[in-house]
């Protein structure tokens, strides 16, 4: 029995070693995909493809190429080396806050309206009532006025960066 488990041990130890080849690439919303066959490699990502050699244990190949191993390539940048991810980065909070501050100002503006009726039926009402309306619409137009500001930031920061990514070449529709 003891001569079986060494035996066994020194099987276990004694596994062929070969080399693998594994093709990386990077499509175009900037994700990172690898496989060990070439035929997988959609062909647009093919001459793209970056291929790397790695010597593994106890796997035999399964498959064979079809085509010849492929030319390194990098993902695509600017003309700074800033790539898709990058810009998205960039650009994704100015957006969030111009929607947001959009809803915000529609919100506000029909506060704003109700508040405008309501003061319009109490024209030649009680006086506090008046003045308590009045107050109110007020306090909604002070408060469009903040959105209009928030919207007005977050358009010009846009413009800038779709300004900037102009000057750096820089996909436009990396900015989408």
């Amino acid at each position: 029995m003891r001569k079986f488990f060494i035996l066994l041990i020194l099987l276990t130890f004694a596994v062929p070693v070969h080399a693998a080849t594994i093709y990386k690439w990077v499509d175009e919303e900037g994700v990172v995909n690898f496989t060990d066959n070439y035929n997988n490699v959609p062909s647009f990502y093919r001459d793209r493809a970056e291929v790397r050699d790695y010597l593994t244990e106890g796997v035999a190949p399964a498959y064979t190429l079809d085509a010849p191993p492929l030319k390194r390539a990098e993902a695509k940048t600017d003309i700074d080396g800033r790539d898709q991810t990058w810009w998205r980065e960039k650009v994704r909070p100015w957006k969030e806050q111009l929607n947001q501050a959009t809803e915000n100002y529609e919100n506000a503006r029909k506060e704003y309206m109700e508040q405008a009726d309501n003061l319009a039926q109490w024209r030649y009402g009680s006086l506090t009532q008046y003045q308590m309306f009045s107050s109110r619409l007020d306090a909604s137009n002070t408060e469009m006025a903040k959105y209009r500001v928030q919207i007005a930031e977050a358009n010009e920061m846009l413009r800038k960066l779709f300004k900037e990514a102009e000057e750096s070449k820089a996909n436009p529709a990396w900015l989408e």
